[in-house]
Parts: structure tokens; C-alpha cells; sequence
């Protein structure tokens, strides 16, 4: 992938970045639930039509970038399936359908590689014709971008909640050597049953495993991707942290902490901006500011923001050993000792001994991390 200065249109014009018509849509999102303005060569499958001779399909769940999502019955093991159907964009040529189909291969691949509730599981890859569909587990609810869009910025306590159910999915993820790299709300489906699922693996990176398909455009929603993808380093796990805070922001705020009016101003901003004031996120400030750390290795680890999380919890223990433990100390919970103070704490700074957060050396060092601290203006409610 080029680094940002060299990509095209930089400096020429918006006819020139056509491919990032969105501040919060992929190069190549496909995802359920999530309509674009993407134009395809030919028309949508009817439904009614048999795929690979075994997959009904039902109704269309919603479309994106380069693909659409159905909602199918396999008639073989009479349950219903989402099936994901790859499009080319260009006109029809043997190139555009290989390179369909490795990225639906490589998709399938990517998210078949992790076991855990909290991402979508993968039945099959097929071909229908020259085309490949992916088949998948139907989700039901909504995603958290449409839930933001009908309800607004959420309280503190559904954000943690939110944040430690997304923590697990990544760890999952990364354990099995993949970076997802388009963490989002458009990706998060908050299912009926109580499931928060990882979606849309489309620009997803194995570990130690090149494509065969190029990569030499922006990939991923430039109001969520991390500064070192931009700046043309290979994803890794920190890269997925830092979407994972800007998500969270979105969530608590309403909007995205770098969006601008225009595609390049967001980018920009991601490299260079410090985030947008948080006015709503009160004790939740802290663990969004460590993930969106500039540079990824002073970026909040999974298992530090974790540990910060649980600490911030309602029912989380107020000693101050915990609290120190988790990274990062805050003032306490609204309701604890009747504190109501929250969203007018007075952020102060401290040394913090953040080697277990972000793999850094000791605390004194300059330029070491260090964590605002929420300090409580009542001087009895206060857990140092």
C-alpha cells in the first residue's frame, strides 16, 4: 500500500479519489445492512436463484463497495445462510473475476481462522459461474452504525460494555495471526440474541502472508483506519486498537474523532490531529485517548485496555492497587458515595508505569506514556 503522500490525488482533485467516496466506508467494504452508492456491470440476482445448486437466495441484506449480501436457505441442511457475492467493478474480464476471486478466498480465509462468538463464522466459499460467494451465519439485529444513527451517542457503562465484548473478539482475532483492519460500526453487528460480532473481513491481513492481488491503492475508512496504515506500514494488531478507539469515540460522541468535510482532511488529521475534545466521555477518556495513540507502539495493548476497562466498570473494586494494575486510575462511578461528578473531572497528568500496556521501558524515560488521570472534585470520594 503507498503511503499518503504518494497516493493519487493528493493534490489533484476529487475525480482522481473516487474509490473513497466515504469518510467511513472501505476501498472494498461488504458488508450486511450497509448501503453504498457503488455502481456494478449487470444486474442484481433475482431472488429465487440457486447458488452451486444448493443455496436459495431469499432477499438482499444490503450491498457494499464491491459486493452484496443475501440472505439464503441451504436446502441441503434446511438453515438459513448469508451468502456473500463478490462483483467486479470493471468491465468483465478474466483478471477482475481471478481477482474476485482471491479476495473471496483470502476473506473466508482470514475469518475462518478464528473461533469466537464475537466474530461471523464462515461455512463455505462456492462458485457460481465465474463468481464466488462466500457463505456465512446469518446475523439478526442491527449494526452499531445504524443503532448510533436511530439512537445517538450511548452512556458511558454500554460503551465499556461494548468496548471489553470488542477487546475479546480482536484478541481472538489476532491470536490467529489476522489483523482485520477495518474495525468500524458499519462492521459491528449488535445481534438479537445479545451477540456483539466482528464483521466484514474484506481487507483483512494474515500474518507472514502476502496476497496475490494487488494492493497498491488505499485500503480501509479513512475516519477509522490507524496512521501507520496510512504512512504505508504493514497492518498489525495495534492498527485494529486504534480503530477499536476510534470506534468507541464515535459511539460515546456521535461522530468520528478525525472526520472532516472531505476525504483527504480526514487523513490528514489522522496522521497529524490530536482527536476532537470527548465532552461525553467522562472516566472512559483516558483508555480512548491510549488507543488512539499516534504511534503504535505507544498505543494501549489489548490486554492494558482491558484491564483499564474492567476498572472502570461500575461494580469494578475501587482499591487503588486494581485501579493502578489496570494502567490508568479514575474517579469513581456515578452513584458511588453520590458522586455525580463524572463529566466535569479535572484532568491532571502523572507517571505511570506503563510497560505492561505498550511493551515500553520505564516510566521516566522521555517521552515515556503518560495517563491523564481523573481527578474527583470531591476530595473524599478520591482512590489514589
Amino acid at each position: 500500500m503507498k503511503a499518503l503522500a504518494e497516493l493519487p490525488g493528493r493534490d489533484s482533485g476529487a475525480s482522481q479519489v473516487r474509490r473513497l467516496t466515504s469518510l467511513t466506508e472501505s476501498t472494498v467494504p461488504v458488508a450486511p445492512a450497509i448501503s453504498t452508492a457503488g455502481r456494478f456491470r449487470g444486474s442484481a440476482q433475482p431472488s429465487g436463484r440457486l447458488i452451486a445448486g444448493r443455496y436459495r437466495l431469499q432477499s438482499l441484506l444490503g450491498r457494499g463497495g464491491m459486493g452484496r449480501v443475501w440472505l439464503a436457505e441451504d436446502e441441503l441442511l434446511r438453515r438459513p445462510v448469508a451468502l456473500k457475492q463478490y462483483l467486479a467493478t470493471d468491465a468483465e474480464s478474466e483478471d477482475a473475476s481471478r481477482a474476485a476471486r482471491a479476495r473471496a478466498l483470502y476473506e473466508a480465509r482470514a475469518a475462518a481462522q478464528v473461533n469466537h462468538r464475537g466474530v461471523v463464522r464462515i461455512h463455505d466459499v462456492v462458485r457460481e459461474g465465474s463468481r464466488p460467494w462466500i457463505v456465512m451465519e446469518p446475523l439478526s439485529g442491527r449494526t452499531l452504525a445504524e443503532m448510533l444513527a436511530d439512537e445517538g451517542p450511548q452512556p458511558i457503562d454500554r460503551v465499556i460494555d461494548l468496548a471489553l465484548r470488542l477487546l475479546d473478539a480482536l484478541t481472538a482475532v489476532h491470536q490467529a495471526g489476522v489483523v482485520h483492519r477495518d474495525v468500524k460500526p458499519a462492521n459491528v453487528q449488535l445481534c438479537d440474541d445479545g451477540r456483539v460480532v466482528l464483521t466484514d473481513f474484506g481487507i483483512a491481513c494474515l500474518k507472514d502472508e502476502e496476497l496475490d492481488f494487488p494492493r497498491d491503492v488505499l485500503e480501509g475508512s479513512p475516519a477509522f483506519i490507524s496512521p501507520e496504515q496510512l504512512r504505508g506500514e504493514r497492518p498489525a494488531p495495534a492498527s485494529d486498537l486504534f480503530s477499536l478507539g476510534a470506534t468507541l469515540y464515535a459511539v460515546i460522541e456521535g461522530r468520528a474523532p478525525f472526520a472532516k468535510a472531505d476525504v483527504w482532511a480526514t487523513l490528514t488529521a489522522v496522521v497529524e490531529d490530536s482527536p476532537r475534545p470527548s465532552p461525553r466521555a467522562g472516566r472512559l477518556g483516558a483508555v480512548i485517548e491510549g488507543l488512539l495513540a499516534k504511534e503504535a507502539a505507544r498505543r494501549l495493548t489489548a490486554d492494558a485496555a482491558r484491564a483499564a476497562l474492567l476498572a472502570l466498570q461500575p461494580q469494578a473494586s475501587s482499591h487503588p492497587v486494581q485501579r493502578i494494575a489496570a494502567g490508568i486510575e479514575v474517579g469513581n462511578a456515578p452513584g458511588r458515595k453520590g458522586c455525580d461528578c463524572v463529566e466535569t473531572q479535572e484532568p491532571v497528568q502523572t507517571a505511570v508505569d506503563r510497560d505492561g500496556l505498550a511493551g515500553g521501558g520505564d516510566t521516566d524515560r522521555p517521552g515515556d506514556q503518560v495517563v491523564g488521570l481523573a481527578k474527583c472534585c470531591h476530595a473524599d470520594h478520591q482512590s489514589w
